[in-house]
Parts: C-alpha cells; structure tokens; sequence
C-alpha cells in the first residue's frame, strides 16, 4: 500500500529493492515534499490511473524497478490528456553493474530525465524540486485549456441568450461597424421595416431607413464613431402613414485597442408616452384657463368681502369711539362741573368779602380734579400707555398684603379668604397699578354679589403647554386668581368686558373703565388675562404674570412724607404748557428753590452749557422738538451729575421706567399733588449729594 494519498505534487517512488525507497522518502518528507511509494510499475499504473490528473507530480523509478516490464505503465500513459506529460527520474545502477543501455529500459514517448547513482540528496532534491516545476506548469497549462473552453460554451450559450432577448423586445437594437453596415439586428426590424433579419445583417445603413434618412443622421453617426453617447427625438414614417415618433440612441462600442469599432442602435417607439403627454398638457391649460376663471371670481369675491369687513370694522370702530369719548365726555363733564362750581362759588364769596367756608369747596374742586386724574390714568391703562414703576415683587406677600385692604373695602357681607402658592412667586410688577387691579376686580365681584358672598385670591404656578390656550403663549407663569361666588357672566357679556366704558351696572354706579384698566396694566406688564364665568356660576378672573429671577435685596416701601421745603437750591424747569409752567414754577418758589424757565430744549441747552449752577433739571417728557429724555442726555454730557426729574402725563417712550431711567433720574406722573411734587424734587437732590458723596 502506499504511504501516503491525495496531496499536490505527488512524488510517486517505485524502489522494490532493499530500503532505497524508504530512504529516498525520508529525503523528499525531510524537504517538506509528498511522497507516496509504490511497490511495482504495474501498482503505480493503478494509482495513476485514479489520480494522473489530480496533482500526479513525479514517477522517480530506479533501474531495478523498470526491468520488469514498462507495457502496462506505457499503456496507462497513453492515456494522458494532452496538456498531461508526466516526468518520470530514473536512478541508473552503476556503470559497473548496468543490465542494459538507457534506451532499452523506457520507452523514448516518456519524459526521462536519468540520473546516475550514487546520488547525493542535494542532487536528488534539485531534479525532484526541477521535474515537479515543469509539472506545475502542466496543470497550468490544463487550467488555462479548461477556462478557455468553457468560457467558448459560456459565449455562445451568451449569443444565444442576448438574440432571445433581443428579439422578444419591441425595440430596434442592432450593431453598425464604422463603414456604416449592420452586423447584428433584433426581430423588431422585421416589423418596422417588412425585412428579414438576414436581409438587414450586413447592408448599409441608408439601404434599410433611406437615403434621405439617412443623410439626417449622418452627423449623429459620425458624433457616435467619435466615442459620444447621442440621444435624440425623431418621427418616424410607418408603413401605414400613422404616427410614430422614437427616441434614437447611439451607445459607442470601444474595442479592445481603445478604438471605437462602432456603435449600438437602439430605437423606441413613444408614440404613446408623446401623445399622453401631449393630452396631458391640453387638459393643463384647458384647467389653468379654468383655474384662472375661478381665481378672478374668488378675488372679485374676497374683495367684495374685505370691503364688507373693513366697513364693519369702521364701523364697530367708529362706534367704539363714540363709545368712548361720549364716555369720557360724560365723566369729564361732571367732573369739570364739580370743579368749575366750586372755583366760581370761591371767587364770588371772596369777591363778596366772605371767607368763611371756602375749604369745603375747595376740597370738591380737588375731589373732582383727583378723580378726573384717576380717569386719565385708567385710559392710559387700557391703552397700555400709563408710565410704570416695575420692581421685582414676590406675590404671595403682596397678595397677602392687600387681603386687609379688600376686607375693609368690600364690607362684612363678603367672606375675603386666600390660599397662597407654597413656593415663592418672583415678578417684576408696578406695585401699585398691581394692588389698583387687584381693588378693581375685587370692587366688580362684590358687586357681582349684592346680598354677599364669597371671594377667594388665589396664587399659583402654571405651566402652559404650547397650543393649550388661543390667548396665552406656552410658558411658566404666576397666576393670581380672583373668584367671586355671584352671578357670573354669560358669554355675551364676557366677550365684551374689556371694552371701554362698557357696564352692566346702572347708570351712574360704575364708569366702565375698571375691567379695560386691568386688561391694559396686564398686557403692557408682559402678561395675559383670562375670564370664566357662567350665569349662577361666579366668576374668576386669572391673571397670568411671567416669572422672574428673585431679587437680590428686596425694595424699600417709600414713607410717608410732608411737603419738603428748599434752601435756595437753583432748578431749572422745561415745560412747554405754560398754565403748568407757571404752577410749578409758583410751587417750587414758594418752596424756597431759586427756579429759571424755559419752554423747550432750545432754550434750556444755552443754560445747561453755561456756568450757571443747577441743583436738578425738572423737565417735560414730551417736550416739542427734542424731548425730555433727549435733553436730559444733552444736559449730562456737560453735567455727568445732574440729578433729572422727568413729568410726564403721557410720553410713550417713557412708559416701562426701568427701561427709561437712568441713575440720578426719577419721574413722577402729572397731575401731581404738592407734597408728592415737593418730596419728588427733595429727594432727587438728596439721592444726587449720597452718590457724590460714594
């Protein structure tokens, strides 16, 4: 049996005598070679008969071995393929010793190669290492021829394949050489142009679409032959004189040099997709002439109906403005009445010679002038045009603050009770307007409730979600709540409680205003207002303030205060009304300031440049030509110092205060009492002479 089996590059050793094919083995294994030894010629013939193709790498027989007879070894050879030459090493005996001469012992048909023993390893292995070289170069040889073969059954099974293809396409596909012949064409010719196939194969282009076709694309053919891809739309004529437009490509076919050899035709029928396309686009214009049609009539329409709405809103408009100012007329009347009355009844008695009693008539005309001061203050609210005072508050003290105010405004027959937030609520808020709001609604629940009832403030904190409310943007807000348990409000009425002067009450017990004032303070302080109410429900009113960061150090309430008296001290005073001028320049001289006057910013910047001392610049804010806060920046170019006091009874720049003023600047809201007045001027001075002295 053989040593070893399967393997490449079998070294088959046929040695019968002694141990020479053990020894050679242990040379060929010691070199990392295969070996397999066979004990005769006719065993070898039975193993190459399995393996002569698979990997058979070498026969080295000795003498001894051959002189047995080679006839069924030769005849197995013969049956090589013809890639297949194995090589066979023959170990020659000594000269002394040699049966018969070389060519008696193999045939000449076999590759021999002889070697002369005795033979050292080295020599062995190198014509061993040697022979097993050229028979690798065999099996390559083998593997090439096999490829080669079925790569021939692969093209021709491929041919086949691509006719089928092409023929069961209905498109034109062919193949034209550079002298403009076709070399191949699908069955389509057949159909478009009444030609066998064998017919087409071979003729000249022109032959089969026509000279004058021909020649059309003779440059489309010639961009082809350059090596470009041509695409292009042409009607083609049909033998039935229909319609047939195709699209035409040429595709260059590169030969193996680099050279174009030709190129592909392929031809498709579009007829169909062109004629779709062709009614699509009438049914397009056809619908845009409709379209444009319809569009005419929806803006003659929306026109129509913008011109009705903008005429309702000049109306409504126009009606609101009645409202209002016959509102504000009526009010102002009775109040001017009051006012007017008692200065005439004053002025009589004195020129009468009577004194007595005039304070009662004074203090009508001051009640009349305090509340027409409180009714312009209540439409700059609604406005959102009212100056403010904003400081950082925390409301759940300021509510709580306020809940003694209510109890002893809103009588015994209303229950006050109040339920805090837990957590501190921080906003910027103008304290005062705030607690006037907080009054307003209070006043109108009571109202809501004529035989008493209950009203509860609430504080919490909301988060709105984004879409949750039509009215009030996503966000974290502080919401303070007033709720009544009186009669509530239907819709009608709710829809309507913002607007000026609009009142449920009876004539005479209410301006309208209160709602509008809230509504206005609200939305010029960043927040939004929120009404739910029902008829027999009650109502509450939120009001949705935005949260701020917690002040550092809280504000100091202001204190009581007298009318605070001067010292000499130089003001100058722009003021453009001259009754107002004069007021305030009669109450600062009476106070003991030393005053100058002037109209405008013209003539106050001559003295503001001049060396003249100023204690305190007391201006207008809405001043002609440069304003107030204009002239103030002008004044402390040349004063850095200079405290300013701003009066103001309505300047739109002027309304968030902590947007407006600067350090050593303070405002103060007309109309204005003497001793607010005095305290304002004194303490402006007064905080002027603590930063000096900083």
């Amino acid at each position: 049996m053989p040593d070893d089996e399967g393997g490449t590059g079998i070294v088959h050793i046929v040695a019968p005598f002694g141990r020479d094919a053990d020894s050679i083995a242990a040379v060929l294994r010691g070199a990392g070679l295969t070996a397999c030894i066979q004990p005769s010629l006719i065993a070898l013939a039975d193993a190459l008969a399995d393996a002569l193709d698979q990997r058979a790498g070498v026969v080295l027989v000795t003498e001894e071995a051959v002189a047995a007879g080679v006839d069924t070894l030769q005849a197995r050879l013969s049956a090589q393929e013809a890639w297949s030459d194995l090589p066979f090493i023959l170990l020659r005996s000594p000269r002394a010793h040699r049966r018969a001469p070389a060519d008696g012992l193999l045939p000449r048909s076999m590759n021999v190669v002889e070697l002369d023993r005795p033979l050292g390893s080295m020599s062995l292995l190198s014509s061993v290492q040697g022979a097993l070289r050229a028979r690798e170069k065999q099996y390559l040889v083998r593997d090439q021829m096999q490829a080669l073969a079925d790569s021939r059954v692969a093209l021709v099974r491929s041919e086949s394949e691509l006719r089928l293809i092409a023929d069961a396409m209905p498109v034109l596909i062919a193949f034209v050489d550079r002298s403009l012949h076709y070399r191949f064409a699908n069955r389509a010719y057949e159909a478009w142009f009444d030609l066998p196939v064998g017919e087409v194969i071979g003729r000249h282009v022109s032959e089969i679409v026509g000279s004058e076709v021909s020649e059309s694309r003779n440059a489309a053919m010639a961009r082809a032959l350059q090596g470009e891809e041509v695409v292009f739309e042409v009607s083609w004529p049909r033998r039935d004189s229909g319609r047939r437009d195709s699209e035409v490509r040429y595709s260059p076919r590169v030969a193996n040099d680099g050279t174009v050899d030709g190129f592909h035709v392929f031809v498709t029928d579009i007829t169909a997709s062109k004629v779709a396309l062709e009614t699509s686009q009438r049914h397009a214009q056809e619908l845009e002439v409709m379209v444009a049609e319809r569009t005419r009539e929806l803006e003659a329409q929306m026109a129509a109906r913008e011109a009705s709405e903008a005429a309702l809103r000049q109306s409504q408009k126009m009606e609101a403005i009645g409202q209002l100012t016959g509102g504000i007329a009526h009010d102002f009347n009775n109040m001017l009445t009051g006012i007017l009355s008692a200065l005439d009844i004053v002025r009589m008695r004195l020129e009468m010679g009577r004194v007595d009693d005039l304070e009662r008539f004074l203090d009508t005309a001051t009640a009349s002038s305090q509340r027409a001061a409180s009714l312009t203050q209540r439409l700059l609210a609604f406005s959102r045009r009212q100056s403010l005072d904003s400081r950082p508050v925390e409301l759940n003290a300021l509510v709580g603050s306020i809940e003694h105010l209510l109890r002893s405004t809103l009588g015994e027959t209303v229950r006050v009770q109040t339920r805090l937030a837990a957590t501190p609520l921080h906003a910027a808020l103008d304290t005062n307007q705030f607690e006037s709001a907080l009054l307003n609604l209070a006043i109108n629940a009571r109202d809501a409730m004529p035989g008493g009832g209950e009203l509860e403030l609430r504080t919490s904190l909301v988060t709105m979600g984004e879409g949750e409310s039509a009215t009030i943007p996503a966000g974290d807000y502080a919401v303070v709540a007033v709720a009544d348990s009186g009669s509530g409000m239907p819709p009608e009425v709710v829809e309507r409680a913002f607007e000026p002067f609009f009142t449920t009450k009876p004539i005479g017990k209410g301006t309208g205003l209160g709602m509008s004032m809230v509504y206005g303070f609200m939305q010029q302080s960043g927040g939004h207002i929120a009404i739910d109410s029902s008829p027999g429900q009650g109502t509450t009113i939120s009001l949705y303030i935005p949260l701020v960061e917690p002040a550092g150090e809280p504000v100091p309430a202001p204190s009581a205060s007298t009318v605070s008296l001067g010292s000499g001290q130089s003001i100058l005073v722009v003021e453009d009304d001259a009754q107002v001028r004069m007021l305030v320049t009669v109450v600062l001289e009476d106070l003991g300031y030393r005053v100058d006057v002037v109209g405008d910013a013209d003539g106050a910047i001559p003295i503001l440049a001049s060396p003249q001392r100023i204690d305190l610049l007391v201006t207008d804010v809405g001043l002609p030509g440069l304003n107030g806060r204009q002239l103030a920046e002008i004044a402390r170019q040349s004063r850095p110092a200079l405290p300013v006091l701003f009066m103001t009874g309505y300047a739109e720049k002027a309304q968030e205060r902590s947007a407006f003023l600067e350090t050593g600047m303070a405002m103060i809201a007309k109309p204005f009492l003497l001793d607010a007045f005095s305290e304002a001027v004194r303490q402006s001075m007064a905080d002027a002479q603590v930063s000096a002295a900083e």
